[in-house]
């Protein structure tokens, strides 16, 4: 690297940079356990996502194109994966009456049952590797964080 290039580097000082890797530390350590314990009853993290944004749309219904932007996945990428998922009975495709390029998916029944199943395990999941670490206060500023950073 030439010396004028690396001047023009912005480098964290000791402070940033102990907050960085720490933030990375918690997201990969909450998010890895809560994905294996979704694993150890048969679902993905992604899947688990899919189903329950389904779930809370009308008519259990989206866009490939809306929920590859809320997962932050291309569409293509989320169409593989949506593939698998309407193999395995959880979602199904419709056309897009909107959109001659895109498709609606659809929650199943079986995939209804499947997040109703599946939602208490994650919840246990969820509050025991991350809320309950926390206090209140805690969480009100992980929130007010989180808004900041999005």
């Amino acid at each position: 690297m030439s010396t004028k290039n690396r001047a023009a580097v912005h480098w964290l000082n000791p402070d940033e940079e102990r907050a960085w890797r720490a933030f990375r530390r918690v997201m990969i350590a909450v998010q890895s356990s809560t994905a294996q314990d979704l694993a150890a009853i048969g679902l993905s993290e992604a899947d688990y996502e899919v189903l329950s944004t389904l779930s809370e749309r009308p008519g259990h219904t989206s866009t490939l194109h809306e929920q590859a932007d809320k997962m932050g996945w291309s569409r293509s990428r989320l169409s593989r994966h949506a593939t698998r998922m309407e193999t395995r009975g959880l979602l199904r495709r419709a056309p897009d009456p909107t959109d001659g390029r895109g498709c609606l998916l659809v929650l199943t029944d079986q995939g209804m049952d499947t997040l109703r199943h599946a939602a208490p395990a994650h919840l246990a999941s969820v509050r025991r590797h991350f809320v309950d670490r926390l206090a209140p206060d805690d969480l009100v500023v992980i929130e007010r964080l989180a808004e900041r950073l999005a």
